[in-house]
């Protein structure tokens, strides 16, 4: 991986231990979602198409590991920050991975999310 997108990573990570602390009960950490969502940022950046096997299986990964009200708000808030962090996401990529995945996420992929109130 290159060194700036390696520092861009620890970025993310780090900003999403910031905007989660508030959420100290929750087990899944930005690292995990950041890690978990690696195989998709080709995908959230091109102009649609299938979605990478890899993808899917974070994607999936994800919304099992974050069964809890605190789980999915952290996932929630990681998600937002790392859209913020990675220039040239295609909103409507964002918007339907779920979905393309087979797997439902009570909120949207999207950096106007209110992640408060995720349940």
């Amino acid at each position: 991986m290159a060194a700036g997108m390696m520092m861009k990573l620890f970025c993310v990570m780090f900003a999403c231990m910031l905007v989660s602390s508030p959420y100290a009960e929750a087990a899944i950490t930005c690292g995990q979602v950041v890690t978990k969502l690696m195989p998709c940022l080709i995908y959230l950046r091109g102009t649609g198409g299938a979605v990478p096997p890899a993808c899917c299986n974070g994607v999936k990964g994800l919304n099992s590991a974050a069964s809890t009200t605190p789980d999915r708000k952290t996932a929630c808030n990681c998600l937002k920050s790392a859209y913020a962090s990675y220039s040239g996401i295609n909103p409507d990529n964002a918007l339907g991975l779920p979905s393309k995945c087979g797997v439902n996420i009570p909120y949207k992929i999207s950096p106007s999310t209110d992640c408060s109130k995720v349940v």
